[in-house]
This record gives structure tokens, sequence and C-alpha cells, in this order.
């Protein structure tokens, strides 16, 4: 090698160490810094609608592959085809998830706006064929239970609803499936459902629902979901204001006593007995009562007595809400204590509910649009790729110690992360098809 040779080598290396080096030292003369690109844990983009259905169909998959419409003998598993044999051996056969319980309510009806939005008949499918297998075994259950009085069968809390997590979400699901053209005929559950919740569920006094558990006189925030949308959906289905007013009446009476108007949420549980009120701030139960104010909103008419002190209630609620939002685009479990985790099922609500309450106009886009965009981006990440989610808390009672609520187990098997998604996932699309979302100066905005 002669000697220009290796000058031109050590000139191209040099070269090469000068541009890394370079690389390495942005500097402010060098780099227009506001334009690099942050190391965001959760994605940071406009959602897209091939990407929102590519989530709902590995939910919708792995759902339709877990919960088969089937019944079986409990003892030897054999199929039963003939509604004739049905007995009190009789059960639904074993899949991932209950078909008649309130989570899968929330389910139905995630589905049948997931149809509404993407305009895939698939979903909606999914819950009309669960209704229709239920409508059709029925009458068995009721000659069943004429032949067995005070014996417990598989369809027992459909036709001898006892709490309202029995009744709510599934009566809700049943009229928006009829309002939605259903093929056949949910009147008798639907009435069944509606007469449990508005005559036979435990009140206080003043007309509140309440329960005796764990404490005598306790107000559960999950009982505003568990109640009022159905209540809401019958006033919509018949037209009869009763259902409007006991709805209002709920929302105002369960708020007087369980809202933090400072903070901006809920406490989760409030005891007629007690002079003070443990406030734990529950992030699924704060979806189940937001998303009971968009519901009811969706449906009251617009000059109805006290639907202002509901929408005030609501904005209210999303402003405190969204104060504590996590980075990660998630709220925690105790959504004023951020050394908890952080919950897949609430975020998917507040997702939905926000998301909802943006479309109908409720609150500006430019506000909580981007709220919004990320907490559906953090979702997202919690669908896996069998479709199950993620980071779900599991069933939860009420309790007055924070060990409580920081270690209850989350389980992919928690029923009530999937409806949520699917609603929320549903209402996004809405929100994406009908918004002008960029990115400007690094950030997400919303315009008009």
């Amino acid at each position: 090698m002669n000697i220009k040779t290796v000058i031109v080598s050590l000139t191209g290396l040099l070269l090469i160490n000068l541009s890394v080096s370079a690389q390495k030292r942005q500097t402010d003369s060098t780099t227009p810094l506001h334009l690099m690109q942050p190391d965001y844990e959760t994605p940071y983009h406009k959602p897209e609608k091939a990407d929102i259905v590519t989530v709902l169909d590995r939910v919708y998959d792995n759902l339709s592959a877990t919960t088969p419409t089937v019944l079986v003998d409990k003892t030897t598993g054999e199929q039963i085809s003939d509604h004739n044999d049905i007995n009190l051996n009789t059960i639904f056969e074993p899949g991932d998830f209950r078909l008649i319980s309130y989570e899968w309510g929330v389910t139905y009806a995630g589905m049948l706006l997931a149809t509404q939005n993407t305009g895939d008949p698939k979903y909606a499918g999914y819950t009309e064929q669960r209704f229709k297998f239920l409508e059709d075994i029925r009458p068995w259950f009721i000659k069943l239970d004429k032949e067995n009085q005070g014996q417990r069968y598989a369809m027992f809390s459909v036709l001898h609803p006892h709490a309202l997590d029995d009744a709510g979400a599934m009566c809700a699901a049943m009229i928006k499936a009829e309002r939605d053209g259903y093929k056949g005929n949910l009147d008798p559950m639907i009435e069944n459902y509606i007469d449990y919740i508005s005559t036979k569920q435990f009140r206080l006094k003043d007309g509140t629902l309440a329960r005796n558990r764990p404490q005598p006189n306790s107000l559960w925030l999950d009982d505003l979901f568990m109640s009022v949308p159905a209540l809401a959906q019958m006033g919509k289905y018949t037209g009869d204001t009763k259902y409007f007013d006991d709805a209002v009446k709920q929302v105002l009476q369960f708020s007087k006593r369980m809202f933090n108007n400072e903070k901006g949420m809920f406490m989760h549980g409030w005891i007629q007995g007690m002079d003070e009120h443990p406030q734990f701030h529950w992030a699924r139960a704060n979806g189940w009562a937001v998303m009971t104010l968009v519901e009811l909103l969706d449906v009251l008419p617009q000059d109805y007595k006290g639907r202002d002190e509901v929408l005030d209630l609501l904005r209210s609620h999303i402003y405190g809400l969204a104060k504590y939002q996590s980075g990660k685009g998630f709220w925690h479990q105790l959504i004023d204590r951020n050394d908890t985790y952080l919950e897949t099922s609430a975020t998917a609500i507040y997702t939905y509910a926000i998301a909802k309450a943006i479309n109908n106009g409720y609150v500006d886009a430019k506000v909580y649009g981007p709220v919004v965009c990320l907490a559906w981006n953090a979702v997202a990440t919690k669908v896996n790729e069998k479709g199950q989610v993620e980071g779900t808390c599991v069933g939860t009672g009420m309790g007055f110690d924070p060990a409580f609520y920081y270690y209850r187990p989350v389980n992919v098997y928690a029923a009530h992360g999937y409806g949520p998604v699917l609603l929320a996932g549903a209402e996004m699309i809405k929100l994406v098809n009908t918004h002008k979302i960029e990115i400007n100066d690094s950030a997400l905005m919303f315009y008009d």
C-alpha cells in the first residue's frame, strides 16, 4: 500500500468519525431539537380506523371462539339438543365467560355499537345470536322453574334477578338490540328485568337504589350503571317518562352524596350509618358513573327536567378525570393515587364516555380529543394477539382501606374489560371519522 492510499484511507476514517461525532453532538445550533422524536411508551399518533378495526376484530374473534351457545349436562358433559331434555343438571357449556352476566351485557352493547360505527354486521350478529339463544331456551326453563320451585338452574338469574348486577346491563343491551331491529321478541325478559329494578331492588327512604352489604344501607357507585342506563333505555323504548324520572333522580341523589366537587370524581361507596365517608376513588366505579351519564343524556329529551344538572355533572366529571390521566394514557386503579397500578377496563370506559361526549357535543373536542386518542392508543396495547384484554382488575367489592384496592388482582379472564374495549373502539371510529386531527409542532391537535 503506497503513502497516497494510506492518506486517503485515514482521511475517510476521520470524516466518518467526525460525522458520527456530529450526530452524537446534536446541539441547538446544529439541530431543531423541538422536532426530535420523544421516546413514547404509548404510541403517540392519531388513531386510524383500520387499526381500531384490527383491535375490535381480535376481540370479536376471541369471544366468538370462547363463548359457545350450547347447553350441556353438567355431569356427563353431553350436549343437550332437545329442549325437552332440559333439567336441573343442564348448564351452559363452559366457555371463557358467562353469557348472562352484567359484564356481558356491556359486551353485547359494545358489539351492537361496533356494527353501527363500522357497518360490519358480524359484531351485532354476535349479540343477536346469543339473545336468540336465550329467547329460545327461556320457555323451557320457565317450565323447569314451575316444576322445581326454589331450585336454582342455569337461567335462574334471568327469571329471578336478585341484584341490580343481574338486571341492569343485560336489560339495557336487550332494549338497544330491539331498537336496532332485533328479529325476535326480547320484551318478556326486558319487562322482567325492569320490574326488578323499578319495584323490587332495595332502596333508601328517599328512593335511592341501595344494598345491604357490606354494611346496612350502602350506596355502591357501580349501581348507577347497573340501573340508570336500563331505566333510560326503557323510557326511550316505551315513551313512559316515569323511567326517565327515576333515572335522573338516581343520578342526582347519588351525586349529592358521593361526588367530590373539588376533585371532580366520585367516591366508591357511601354508608348511611357513617358520619365520615372514606373516599376511595376507584377507577372502574368512576367509569361506570361517567358511562351512565353519557348513556342517560343520549336518550333523555333535550328539555327534560334535570337534564342540565346531569350535563353539568358530566362536564365536571370529565374535567376531573382528565387531570389524573397518566403520561402513558391510562388511569390508575385508584385515580388519585399514582402508586397504584394502571388499569385497562377503566381507561377503556373513560375512552368511550369522553369520546361519546365529544361526538355528542357535550365537551370540547380541542380540549378532550387528545386525551381520548392517547387513552385509546394505550388500551390498544393491552389487546394481545389472542384478542385477550390484559391489565383488567378482577371483580371488586367495596373497601375502606387502601390495601383492598392496591392489591386487587388483574387477569385476562376478568370479563369487565371486553365490553368497554368494544365500546371505546366503536366510539373512537366515529370520532376519527368526524373530526380533523393532525400533529402540529409534535402535538396532537383537533381542529374545527
